[in-house]
This record gives structure tokens, C-alpha cells and sequence, in this order.
């Protein structure tokens, strides 16, 4: 029994100076990229608890107040919520923190890029305290983030437009005959699988013998957009390129898709989930993938001239995330009085929302968890938020594309 005491507090000593070792080591340059490390973990924990927590949760008196114990799948779909509760309210009490952070002399912007090891600490007892909350509140923070999901799913478009747009111009400023193909061959691959795609939705989501004239509207719709695309980057006086019009298109679709999927489960037109899991293994982990790599990717343009994150006083250079040598750490105290390279706020917003939206998609959308202790079906409001963002989607890039013509006196 001595022993094991002795082993155990020699690996707990040993995890601590590991963690210290890490902390101690982000640099100013790398603090994104521990954020969406961070990010990462709590969908780690909240996966892990998603499969794990129930019977334990189930002890938990001011959880289970319920005559009858509800199922595993609400345990599930709780502790899930709970994490997510717990990262959004750590992100959001930093991007309260930032606002007005205008140079890097600003106190607040050591908060920003140090103090690891507290902000880690600090992380934990935020999400361990979430799961002494009454069941009422996290059925209302339920409620709030698929609202919130909706928004992170545009911050997701915008992101997507700055990165297929930058693509475009990286292989046309190439001017060679190849990445001019390699543009071709791109662009019919993705319309290829939009259509591919489209048929599919059309099998899956419009059966025959059933009145499914919603489902049918909107795919035919998402093959209008695709269709306006096309026309409006062809136009002579836009002079745009089919890439981003490809990418758009296929994009559109896989959100019509996810709308469409997250129907009532006994709905006669979803004939895809049907008697199934609220949310497909694969739907999940697509979905999760591109939550991390939009964090990551917002991470990585933060100070660019072309993100969403860069104030309108901020630095246009991009910088590397990492240091490439040791000079670069004796430039810092030089650049103390430099204005900040993107705006910290948003920065913290974008992870927060994610976690609203990664809740979601842990969760499957269209589970509620109502305070009689059921899983509750509000298949409909999530098939709106995607469907709803989809067209929103369309309108912003037809937007990017005509916006320079309509007002070529200002920048886009």
C-alpha cells in the first residue's frame, strides 16, 4: 500500500513538472496554436465523457431528481453539454477581458499570450463546477446554442471564402499552364460531386409515396445557387474564377445535406436516419474535423490582411505562429508598443461559438435535454440553422463577387 502511495505521487509529480515544462514553453507567436490545442482537448473530454460519464452521472442526486432513471442517451448528451458550457463560459470571460486591447503594452495582452499553467487550472474547475449546475440550466444553454452554432456556422463561410479565395490566387499568381489545369481539374471535381451529391439527396430525402415538397424545395434551391454561381463568376464585368465557385457549390450542399439529415428521426421524408441514431458516426467526426480545422485556420490567419480578426489599425504582415530562431524572442521587448496584430475579443468569440457548435454535433441536434428527464425531438429548428445558413452561405460569396464592382472606391 506504501508503494502504490509512493508510485502514485511520484507520476503526479512528474504529470505536474511535464505540464509546467509545456506551459513554460508557448511563446507569444505559438499562444494560438495552444488555444486550439486547448479547444481540442475539451472535445477529447467531452467525446470521452460522452461514452463514460453516464453511470456515474447517474449517482449524482441533483443530476438523476427523477422518479425514473431517464436513459443513457440523456446522461450522454448532458455531460457533453456541460463541457461545452464550461469551455464557452472560459472563452467568453477572455474575449470580455480583451475588448479594447489596442497595442501589445496593454496589460491584458501578457493575459493573452501567458499564464498558462492559472488559465489551464482555471479551465478545469470551469467545467468540473458545470456539472454541480441544476439540470435547468443547462436545458437553457441547450436552447442557446444552437443559436450560437447557427452564428458559428457563418464565421465558418467567411472563413471558408478567405481560404478559397487566397487558394485561387496562390495557383493563378503561379501563371503557369499546370496550376492553370490543376484550377481546371479542381473545379469539375467539385461540381462533379455537387451533383453526385444533389442526386443523392434527392433518393435519400424525397421518397416516393410521400408529400415531400419542402425537402425537394430546398435541394432545388441549393441547385439554383450553384447555378448563379456559375453565371455570375463567367460574367465579364466580375471576371471571377471557377474555383471558388466549385468549392461554394459543394459546400452549399453538404449543409443542405446536414439540414436535411437532422430531421425528426420519424419523419416520412427523412429516409436517411430513419429508427437510426440522431447522428451518424461519420456525420459527427466530418463535422468535428472541420470545427477544428476552421479554430485552427482562424488561428493560423490571425494578422493577415485579408482575415475577419485583424483591426482596422492592426499590423498587415503575416507572421509565423512558431519562432523560427532565437533572435525572434529578442525582438519582444522591441515590439511591446506595437499595435496588436488581430483583435483578441474575436479571437475568444470564434472558440466559443465552436464550442456551441461542436455541443451540437456531440449531441446529435436533435436531442434536447428537457427537464423531465426525456430525450426530446426539436429536429426542425436545427434543419432551419443549417438550411438558413446555407442560403446565407450563397449570399455572402455572391456578395464578395459583385460587392468591388458595385463600390470599387472601397477595399473587400
Amino acid at each position: 500500500m506504501f508503494a502504490a502511495s509512493c508510485l502514485a505521487s511520484c507520476c503526479a509529480a512528474c504529470a505536474c513538472d511535464a505540464c509546467r515544462t509545456v506551459v513554460s514553453g508557448i511563446s507569444r507567436r505559438s499562444a494560438r496554436i495552444a488555444y486550439c490545442g486547448l479547444f481540442a482537448l475539451s472535445l477529447i473530454v467531452s467525446w470521452i465523457l460522452r461514452e463514460v460519464a453516464a453511470p456515474l452521472m447517474e449517482k449524482l442526486p441533483w443530476i438523476n431528481h427523477f422518479h425514473k432513471t431517464p436513459d443513457r442517451e440523456w446522461f450522454e448528451t448532458d455531460a457533453v453539454l456541460r463541457v461545452s458550457l464550461g469551455n464557452f463560459l472560459f472563452f467568453s470571460i477572455l474575449s470580455v477581458m480583451m475588448i479594447g486591447v489596442k497595442n501589445q503594452k496593454d496589460p491584458r495582452d501578457g493575459i493573452h499570450h501567458g499564464g498558462w499553467m492559472m488559465k489551464i487550472i482555471c479551465w478545469c474547475i470551469l467545467v468540473i463546477l458545470m456539472f454541480f449546475l441544476p439540470n435547468e440550466i443547462i436545458s437553457f444553454y441547450e436552447s442557446m446554442s444552437k443559436f450560437g452554432a447557427g452564428f458559428f456556422l457563418l464565421v465558418q463561410v467567411v472563413l471558408l471564402l478567405d481560404f478559397v479565395h487566397g487558394w485561387n490566387d496562390t495557383w493563378v499568381g503561379y501563371d503557369e499552364q499546370f496550376w492553370y489545369a490543376a484550377l481546371l481539374v479542381v473545379s469539375l471535381v467539385c461540381y462533379l460531386a455537387t451533383f453526385v451529391f444533389s442526386g443523392l439527396l434527392f433518393h435519400w430525402f424525397t421518397p416516393s409515396g410521400h408529400d415531400c415538397g419542402l425537402n425537394t424545395f430546398f435541394i432545388i434551391m441549393t441547385l439554383i445557387f450553384v447555378f448563379v454561381f456559375a453565371v455570375v463568376v463567367l460574367h465579364p464585368a466580375v471576371g471571377g474564377s471557377i474555383l471558388p465557385a466549385s468549392v461554394i457549390s459543394l459546400y452549399c450542399m453538404y449543409l443542405c445535406y446536414s439540414g436535411l439529415a437532422s430531421e425528426p428521426r420519424d419523419y416520412e421524408c427523412n429516409g436517411l436516419h430513419k429508427h437510426s441514431k440522431a447522428v451518424s458516426t461519420g456525420t459527427m467526426t466530418i463535422g468535428l474535423l472541420t470545427t477544428v480545422l476552421s479554430v485552427v485556420y482562424s488561428a493560423v490567419r490571425a494578422g493577415s490582411s485579408t482575415t475577419l480578426l485583424s483591426p482596422p489599425d492592426s499590423p498587415r504582415a503575416e507572421k509565423p505562429l512558431l519562432p523560427i530562431d532565437g533572435k525572434a524572442e529578442e525582438k519582444e521587448e522591441k515590439e511591446n508598443k506595437k499595435p496588436v496584430s488581430y483583435s483578441y475579443a474575436f479571437f475568444h468569440i470564434i472558440f466559443s461559438l465552436a464550442s456551441m457548435y461542436s455541443a451540437m454535433l456531440l449531441t446529435g441536434w436533435s436531442t434536447s435535454v428537457g427537464e423531465s428527464g426525456k430525450l426530446v425531438d426539436v429536429g426542425w429548428p436545427s434543419v432551419w440553422v443549417r438550411v438558413v445558413t446555407s442560403w446565407a452561405t450563397a449570399g455572402l460569396f455572391i456578395w464578395s463577387l459583385v460587392a468591388p464592382i458595385l463600390f470599387p472606391d472601397r477595399e473587400f
